[in-house]
C-alpha cells in the first residue's frame, strides 16, 4: 500500500474518537487523538512560526493547507488530506498520522461540512 493518508490505518478507538468530536477544543495539544507527548514535541519544534504549540494552531495549518486554489486547479479533500499528512510526516511525525487527520478532518467537518469527503476513501470491494 502507498504511503500517504488512510482513514483505515487509523488505530484510534470508535469511543476515543466520539469523545473528541463531541468535545470543545481546550487547545491542549495532546487532546488530539493521536498526539501523545512525542508527537507534541516534534510539533513544537522549528522556526516561531513554524512551531504547533496547541490544538487551534493544528486547526489553523489544517485549513491553510485547503489552498491555494488556482484558476485551474481547486484543492480538493483527498489532496487536502494528503498535504496534511505529508506535513505531519516532515514535522517528525512517526506513528499515528492516519488517525490525526482522520481526527481533524472529521471534527472540522462538523464545523465546515464539506472539508472532508469520507466516501472518497470507499473500497471499491465493499460495493460487490
Amino acid at each position: 500500500m502507498a504511503e500517504g493518508y488512510n482513514p483505515k490505518k487509523s488505530r484510534v478507538s470508535d469511543d476515543t474518537l466520539a469523545d473528541f468530536y463531541r468535545s470543545p477544543f481546550t487547545g491542549d495539544i495532546t487532546e488530539v487523538p493521536g498526539i501523545g507527548p512525542a508527537a507534541a514535541k516534534a510539533l513544537a519544534t522549528g522556526e516561531a512560526d513554524d512551531k504547533i504549540t496547541n490544538s487551534f494552531q493544528l486547526v489553523g495549518k489544517f485549513l491553510a493547507l485547503k489552498g491555494p486554489d488556482s484558476d485551474g486547479h481547486k484543492v480538493e479533500s483527498v489532496e487536502h488530506m494528503e498535504k496534511f499528512w505529508y506535513f505531519l510526516q516532515e514535522k517528525g511525525i512517526k506513528a499515528h498520522r492516519s488517525a490525526i487527520v482522520n481526527a481533524i478532518a472529521e471534527k472540522m467537518n462538523t464545523m465546515m461540512p464539506g472539508i472532508y469527503d469520507a466516501d472518497a476513501y470507499e473500497d471499491d470491494e465493499d460495493d460487490e
